[in-house]
């Protein structure tokens, strides 16, 4: 049978809410029980899943890599929240919050630990090539978070740069789930790697769909206040064409807002927001997101599967592309 992505996430949330961490001393393992329990929207299992049951319909068969990938997603999230020095995620206090910033870095160590151990739960004909698509995942999400950081001193980051980033930092997760997903339920290597391409351009285009709705989407919908990339001068994509289109004038304007110390919150993203408006790079990011849609699509076109099994996967990708939160 077919799952439905909604069907495949409440499964999912069971499974995480089910697992226990046993092992000694609690201190260590009490964060991660903690971080797992915030929920979210566990896209990256539900993605490795979906690719599977393309070919399989035994889903439970493989939670073993699927509790991986969601295991991993949460630390790097842990760790992200330390380096952001962030009071909360999801609305509830941080780890490094609840408890202390070494115990934050030493159990988010321990989950990447667990993480590997999950993922290696694969069969045999596979488990190599998983743990090898798995372990270069990891090392360029690694990359993607330092050029970020990278990104955060310069105000000459070009769109290519950017967009290689979020690659990165958020495609390849996507990416990897939906390949190690089809490598699991014996899909072709074509198959695969058309998986592969498709993760990785819908994971492009939420990142940039993100930028978009933290200007221009209703905060009551959005879940958090609008603006908060152009208070922490997050080089966005937006904040990128801008730059680019700017004449000295307005791009002097950018730069004095960039640089500001003293202002009202509401003051500088009025600022900003008219800026980018007046540079019709709104409309130009809505552009990029449509065309990096497009390029999914056209991926998802190459799985050779009939296009009845395909449709919870171009469901789920209108859902993400066009949601407003």
């Amino acid at each position: 049978m077919m799952f439905t992505a909604s069907r495949l996430s409440e499964m999912v949330n069971r499974h995480i809410e089910e697992l226990t961490f046993t092992r000694y001393p609690e201190g260590l393992y009490n964060p991660v029980t903690y971080v797992l329990s915030m929920g979210g929207k566990r896209l990256r299992p539900v993605l490795m899943l979906m690719a599977y049951n393309l070919y399989r319909e035994q889903v439970e068969d493989i939670w073993g890599p699927v509790t991986g990938i969601e295991v991993y997603h949460n630390y790097t999230l842990l760790h992200d929240d330390v380096m952001d020095h962030a009071d909360l995620r999801r609305g509830k206090p941080t780890v490094h919050k609840v408890w202390n910033e070494n115990t934050a870095i030493l159990s988010g160590d321990a989950m990447l630990v667990l993480a590997y151990r999950y993922m290696a739960q694969c069969p045999a004909f596979c488990q190599k090539e998983v743990l090898d698509l798995f372990s270069l995942t990891a090392l360029e999400i690694c990359e993607g978070q330092q050029l970020d950081m990278e990104f955060e001193q310069r105000k000459d980051v070009t769109e290519d740069e950017y967009v290689e980033m979020i690659r990165l930092k958020t495609s390849v997760l996507l990416a990897c789930a939906l390949k190690i997903g089809a490598m699991l339920g014996g899909a072709s290597v074509g198959d695969s790697d058309a998986l592969y391409d498709f993760g990785m351009n819908m994971g492009v285009a939420f990142q940039l769909q993100d930028d978009w709705l933290d200007v221009y989407g209703d905060p009551a919908v959005f879940g958090k206040n609008i603006g908060g990339d152009i208070l922490c001068n997050k080089k966005t994509y937006l904040l990128i064409k801008a730059f680019e289109r700017a004449d000295e004038a307005r791009k002097a304007r950018l730069e004095a807002w960039l640089d500001a110390v003293s202002y009202t919150p509401e003051e500088k993203i009025a600022a900003v927001t008219a800026l980018y408006d007046q540079l019709g790079v709104k409309e130009l990011c809505r552009q990029k997101i449509e065309e990096y849609i497009r390029r999914a699509q056209d991926c998802l076109a190459l799985v050779s599967v009939p296009v009845e099994k395909k449709r919870e996967l171009e469901n789920l990708l209108n859902e993400l592309m066009y949601r407003k939160a």
